[in-house]
């Protein structure tokens, strides 16, 4: 299936990857997508992580903690874990529900909330992170 992202939300993917390539993970995690939502400047999830005070470097600290590093000299992933599709999936229909055409990080962060039993749950999960005021606060875009 095609999707239809955000300019913020497509930002994040490529943050997502990027930060997969430089952890020498040949994937992309639910944990790189946190990571890529948290460092997009210019999404609605980036805030909303901002408001419970969870950072990019702070996440990626966790990365590496939970994870470790992989092989050095990676020039490519090979695709989103089967975890990571589903977050999408959960976004999608999430921004349908809502009306809207396009995924957009809000959406993306809220599919990871879904998708609970993931690394990235379990970062935000580490650092205080509340799920149920993180997809209110998505809701009401506070």
């Amino acid at each position: 299936m095609t999707y239809k992202f955000t300019k913020s939300a497509e930002n994040s993917i490529a943050m997502a990857n990027e930060i997969a390539i430089e952890l020498g993970h040949n994937y992309v995690g639910t944990e790189h997508l946190l990571y890529g939502l948290s460092k997009e400047t210019n999404g609605v999830a980036s805030k909303v992580l901002e408001n419970q005070d969870v950072m990019p470097d702070v996440i990626l600290e966790k990365i590496e903690e939970l994870v470790g590093r992989g092989e050095e000299n990676i020039d490519a992933t090979s695709g989103f874990t089967p975890r990571t599709k589903r977050v999408i999936e959960l976004a999608f229909r999430e921004s349908r529900k809502l009306g809207s055409d396009y995924i957009g990080t809000e959406h993306l962060l809220i599919g990871i909330m879904r998708e609970a039993d993931s690394i990235a749950v379990r970062i935000m999960l580490d650092l205080g992170v509340d799920p149920r005021k993180t997809i209110q606060w998505n809701y009401k875009g506070n």
